[in-house]
């Protein structure tokens, strides 16, 4: 399979995919529901309790509304208020700021700097989902778990992304409607979801682009077709999850908000 994205750097090969193991209970009869809603990070263990008994749980597709209720963390599905909750502490997903000039691959034979880098001091073997090119910076997401990745990188789930790009000059009016009705591109059409003009001046704007696009380097080549080729171009947002204030170079964990949303719209 293929984690191209929509602004990938060819031959960075993504890592292999691990395979995902559910980890052994350490109680008999399973973990009690609101322990393990609360290790999750849903809440204290009170409001865990709380969500328990106004029945917003559900465990593999069944309401629960008893607080004795024991689940296996490794294999149960648990859903709070309809959306999916990672209880795997064996999977890791994290968010990375990608900087400019980093190589999105795990190991550089040129020893340029690169995503393994970052998560070295790491005890689980990761692998990006989706690849930015050296000269375009933003959001990568980081993981071990195979399915989530693989779902996540294609394009039936529609997950959108998010960028800034920086173009020349004054952005022309129509411009928007003409990427949301779709342009021809070397390889096929290709249109947005979303398209803003943030800030212009007669030097230079900035724009905002969204779209569940796949194809390499696809922001770029397709405003360099409407005669606005790209300076600047940063990743803020994939799906639910955003930059926001993320330093460059630094990483985060997803959080259980960000991680249920995506779950929900990758259909796991």
């Amino acid at each position: 399979m293929s984690f191209d994205d929509a602004d990938s750097e060819p031959g960075a090969d993504s890592e292999p995919r691990p395979d995902s193991k559910p980890r052994a209970d350490g109680e008999p009869g399973g973990v009690r529901l609101q322990k393990v809603l609360a290790a999750a990070g849903i809440g204290s263990r009170r409001a865990c309790e709380q969500l328990i008994a106004e029945g917003k749980v559900s465990v593999d597709g069944r309401g629960v509304a008893e607080l004795g209720a024991r689940v296996d963390p490794g294999t149960a599905v648990v859903r709070v208020n309809g959306k999916r909750v990672n209880l795997r502490t064996d999977l890791v997903y994290l968010a990375l700021n990608k900087p400019r000039g980093m190589v999105t691959a795990m190991s550089d034979p040129h020893g340029r700097p690169n995503v393994g880098d970052v998560v070295a001091h790491l005890p689980q073997r990761l692998f990006h989902v989706g690849r930015l090119d050296a000269d375009t910076e933003g959001l990568l997401i980081l993981t071990n778990d195979g399915e989530f990745a693989q779902r996540l990188a294609h394009p039936s789930y529609e997950v959108v992304k998010t960028y800034i790009a920086e173009v020349p000059g004054v952005v022309d009016r129509g411009l928007g409607a003409r990427l949301r009705a779709g342009i021809e591109l070397d390889d096929g059409p290709v249109q947005v979801d979303d398209f803003r003009v943030l800030d212009s001046s007669a030097d230079r704007s900035l724009v905002q682009v969204s779209l569940h696009e796949g194809r390499n380097h696809i922001v770029r080549r397709m405003l360099d077709a409407v005669r606005y080729p790209v300076g600047k171009l940063v990743r803020v947002a994939v799906g639910p999850v955003r930059l926001h204030d993320q330093r460059p170079g630094t990483l985060r964990e997803l959080t259980s908000a960000e991680l249920g949303e995506l779950f929900r719209q990758l259909q796991l």
